[in-house]
């Protein structure tokens, strides 16, 4: 998957199908005089509807569509035929989508469960035919209803991926290459200040054939709670994640400041993520003899337990991978 099919965001404009007009027809038969009104009701117009699929990650199969329109249901017809149903019209989105009203913000649904299927927009209902309008008094309408028209509207479609574990760093503090090693994802490395513009996902495997996966999230900077840098298209990933696992390298001018600078962003953004289960990884740490390392240890944030790893010497990672799968079960 390149870096421009990765899509977490798309802005649609949907519309139901109306519904069909009721049928005015009085019944006609040899040897059957005045057999009365006999027009069936009109058939629903169709359904716009979300439906959750596992096997999608991106929204990019919706990127060069942004029109979705249901077809409008039948006619009703004699002998009080119900005209057919308009066609429903479904959009696959991934699991950890939501959908928001374009107009107001609101949040609409949210789609987590593989398969489930929600109405977005309702088809109209279909006219009654003239059967129904029948009385003592008058016994042979000539009108029926006509449909109801369908809902339209624009829709924002967010994706926020679900993970166990989310990476939480600046730039360049090496959360692709740490991701690239304890899984089989391959996401672009750079030997200076570089942020992945997308998130990347890899299945990290643990002891027993067991498995967790671990999200390489867009590097934060300072100001991202307000739109800086990627912003909020970073920040709402992180809201799915289970375990925030933050990442500072060994040669950082101050590891206290820079998780400070990181927790800081993330509060602001939504308080709530304070909450998730944290831990702290220094990477990098090849380059430290025990003496740098035990110096260190000793100027750490408190509060949060600390390994410490390298990805490139493969240092202190199943040590991580423990501590990991510790806090998710």
């Amino acid at each position: 998957m390149t870096e421009g099919n990765f899509v977490d965001y798309i802005k649609i404009y949907a519309t139901s199908g109306k519904g069909g007009q009721g049928s005015t027809h009085l019944h006609r038969e040899k040897f059957v005089e005045k057999g009365g009104p006999d027009g069936g009701d009109g058939g629903r117009g169709g359904h716009i509807i979300l439906r959750g699929d596992q096997n999608l990650w991106t929204l990019f199969h919706l990127k060069f569509k942004r029109h979705f329109r249901a077809t409008q249901g039948g006619a009703g017809s004699k002998s009080r035929s119900t005209g057919a149903d308009g066609e429903d019209v479904y959009i696959d989105v991934p699991l950890g989508t939501i959908i928001r009203d374009a107009d107001t913000d609101e949040i609409i649904v949210e789609i987590t469960e593989d398969k489930k299927e929600v109405i977005l927009l309702e088809g109209g209902k279909g006219g009654l035919g003239n059967w129904h309008f029948r009385t003592a008094t008058h016994q042979t309408p000539r009108f029926a209803q006509p449909g109801i028209d369908g809902q339209e509207g624009w829709y924002r479609i967010e994706l926020k991926i679900l993970a166990d574990v989310g990476l939480v760093g600046f730039p360049n503090s090496g959360k692709s290459t740490l991701l690239s090693v304890v899984t089989a994802a391959k996401p672009k490395i750079a030997d200076y200040a570089f942020t992945t513009l997308k998130p990347n996902l890899g299945i990290v495997e643990y002891r027993n054939h067991q498995t967790f996966v671990i999200a390489d999230i867009p590097g934060i900077i300072e100001g991202a709670a307000e739109g800086k840098g990627l912003g909020h298209r970073f920040l709402r990933h992180i809201e799915r994640n289970s375990v925030l696992l933050f990442l500072i390298p060994a040669d950082s001018k101050d590891i206290n400041t820079e998780y400070d600078i990181l927790l800081n962003e993330l509060k602001k953004y939504n308080p709530e993520l304070l909450d998730k289960d944290r831990l702290l990884a220094i990477s990098k740490t090849d380059l430290l003899d025990e003496e740098l390392k035990n110096e260190i240890k000793q100027t750490l944030p408190k509060g949060i337990e600390t390994v410490f790893i390298s990805s490139v010497a493969e240092i202190g990672l199943i040590e991580l991978k423990d501590k990991l799968w510790k806090i998710l079960h």
